[in-house]
């Protein structure tokens, strides 16, 4: 499961995004998090997710892949 770190939440929007080791931004829905919820994520916080790459009937973001079952690392 990769890991990467909060980098931008818009709450009144409910999305943000999560910088990855690779340097590449990932768009996440706050319906994609999972265990304590999008309200208990902070900028600058370490989580793990999934990527949805849209190949199994998931969704794929209009700009790139999403990240799905987001969760504190």
């Amino acid at each position: 499961m990769p890991q990467g770190v909060i980098k931008k939440i818009v709450s009144d929007r409910g999305f943000g995004f999560i910088s990855q080791a690779n340097g590449v931004d990932v768009f996440f829905h706050h319906s994609s998090v999972v265990d304590e919820g999008f309200d208990n994520l902070q900028e600058g916080q370490a989580v793990e997710y999934e990527i949805d790459k849209g190949d199994s009937g998931g969704r794929r973001g209009s700009k790139g892949p999403r990240a799905v079952d987001v969760k504190p690392a």
